[in-house]
């Protein structure tokens, strides 16, 4: 009976371990080259030849179609009818970081690692805490000083009563600077913590780039390698506990 039970207990923790390994494996892989499940993405990236001029560092390997890409240039697109100047006209070196902006979130395949379930009418999924390099957020704040806004969170409570957003009730205009002290708060803050202002510069490895040259490769598949390896050793780690309490309760049986 003793010889039985040991004998289910090797197994256990052989089993145990296999689909630790596995679940690690898969995990990787998963979230790599992968689009989200959101409003205008492709079920899979794949190359696009016409992305419109922001969009095309992404031509080659893309979870955007061409006319998603022609739209995130525009004002008051059909993609989600934002009014970019809802506080005055957004002066065009402002503008071009909220382009950039939506054509790495609708363009990228290299957001995995932080791609979170929601449970919202029109997106099944969204990017969470992406860890963005320092110079791309800090050069977007600097960029938006002189340009107003009357919130500091985009993602809600706008009036859109006329079909495109416009400030709430009460909301007051200000510089940019007012609502967005530092540019760790424009980063963080106006897309809900779909970015995280990172401390890593451009070519760490570390960070995602919202702004490269595609003739020099896309820095940003390191990056989700980087963060999808970790993320699943932490996965095998979570594990651990479990194995080494069979392998106690084996020991025990055997002494």
């Amino acid at each position: 009976m003793a010889q039985l039970m040991t004998a289910q207990l090797l197994l256990l923790v052989w089993v145990a371990a296999c689909r630790a390994q596995a679940s690690a494996a898969r995990a990787r892989t998963d979230l790599l080259n992968v689009c989200m499940d959101a409003k205008h993405h492709k079920d899979k990236p794949s190359p696009e030849d016409k992305l419109h001029e922001q969009c095309s560092p992404w031509k080659k390997n893309s979870c955007c179609f061409t006319n998603t890409s022609q739209e995130a240039h525009k004002d008051v697109s059909y993609l989600y009818r934002f009014n970019w100047n809802h506080c005055g006209e957004m002066e065009p070196a402002c503008k071009r970081h909220f382009i950039q902006d939506t054509c790495l979130y609708e363009c990228s395949p290299n957001l995995g690692p932080w791609i979170q379930q929601v449970d919202q009418s029109w997106r099944k999924e969204r990017i969470l805490n992406v860890p963005l390099c320092q110079e791309d957020c800090r050069q977007w704040w600097e960029d938006c000083k002189t340009s107003q806004t009357c919130k500091s969170n985009w993602h809600k409570g706008w009036n859109w009563e006329k079909g495109y957003n416009q400030c709430p009730e009460g909301a007051v205009c200000h510089p940019f600077h007012f609502y967005f002290p530092t540019p760790a708060a424009l980063c963080e803050e106006i897309w809900s913590h779909s970015y995280k202002a990172s401390n890593y510069s451009r070519g760490s490895g570390r960070c995602i780039q919202m702004w490269f040259d595609p003739a020099q490769g896309n820095p940003n598949e390191e990056v989700a390698r980087f963060y999808a390896e970790a993320m699943s050793r932490a996965g095998f780690r979570e594990a651990m506990p479990l194995l080494l309490s069979l392998l106690l309760v084996l020991l025990c049986l055997l002494q």
